[in-house]
């Protein structure tokens, strides 16, 4: 890194309540030469909050690529920038990722300031279980691509976090239970603003709900993961319904020896490797 090369500084900044942003952030964007803001008409309202006066510019999701050379060759220039989006972490299911990115290959030195992040906040309060999860953030929307991925969450045993508009909550509730069936849900809206509520439910009884209730705000569901032990009980009940012939070409097909081949229809069966030599004789 060149020693008079700008520093890119990721500042998490409120998902509702404005007393939640940090006397780091507020120092930064104070020191700032530019602030890289996803709305500058939403970030002003913060900026006068707290009475600054750093320069802005916009970047956001149909300008990420262009504008983030730009910001490329003032960084290279000297000038250090803040980035903030419209509400919580920078790059958390947000243009910020092009950019750190970018930042990284061209050698430029990216440090994030810690605040706000509305998936965590979610997984805090919703009682599910918080050591193993995964976040999904928005759904693609493109349907080829939303199927598949609703395919590979349909055997996530971790807890799912996915953030959703309220003119697609619906539609995505629906979505979800024909993939994955029932599981337990909390849905949270409004994070740490006035009227934030959560709702611990299951899928189902969100879908019928949400048919007679208009979603209004911005939503995070928090989803319990598939259960590992169905897992096995399906896994195991496949295996079963195919004879121990096809169970061995299942795994001859991908390249395993015979006595490889044995060992892990064995294992899958819960039979010994004598058991299953002596049925395939």
């Amino acid at each position: 890194m060149d020693i008079n090369e700008g520093i890119l500084f990721l500042c998490a900044t409120p998902i509702g309540n404005l007393s939640d942003i940090t006397e780091h952030v507020l120092d930064t964007l104070r020191e700032v030469d530019l602030i890289a803001a996803e709305d500058t008409r939403n970030s002003i309202k913060l900026l006068n909050r707290f009475n600054i006066r750093t320069p802005m510019t916009s970047y956001h999701e149909h300008n990420k690529y262009d504008k983030a050379n730009e910001l490329i060759g003032k960084l290279k220039g000297g000038l250090n920038i803040a980035l903030i989006t419209d509400a919580g972490t920078p790059a958390i299911s947000d243009p910020g990722e092009v950019l750190v990115k970018l930042c990284h290959e061209e050698g430029i030195k990216v440090t994030s300031l810690p605040g706000p992040c509305a998936c965590i906040t979610a997984l805090t309060l919703s009682g599910m279980n918080a050591r193993r999860f995964c976040f999904e953030g928005f759904l693609p929307s493109d349907k080829k691509e939303r199927r598949e991925i609703l395919h590979q969450l349909s055997d996530e045993t971790r807890t799912i976090i996915l953030y959703e508009a309220p003119h697609h909550l619906s539609a995505t509730l629906k979505q979800l239970y024909e993939a994955l069936g029932d599981r337990s849900l909390t849905v949270c809206k409004e994070l740490t603003k006035k009227h934030e509520k959560y709702m611990r439910t299951t899928l189902q009884e969100a879908v019928a709900f949400y048919e007679q209730n208009e979603p209004r705000g911005e939503y995070v569901l928090v989803l319990a993961g598939k259960d590992p032990e169905l897992i096995r009980e399906e896994t195991q009940k496949k295996w079963e319904e195919m004879s121990l012939s096809e169970h061995m070409q299942f795994y001859e097909k991908q390249g395993f020896d015979r006595k490889e081949c044995m060992k892990k229809v064995a294992e899958d069966r819960g039979m010994s490797k004598r058991m299953v030599y002596q049925q395939l004789l």
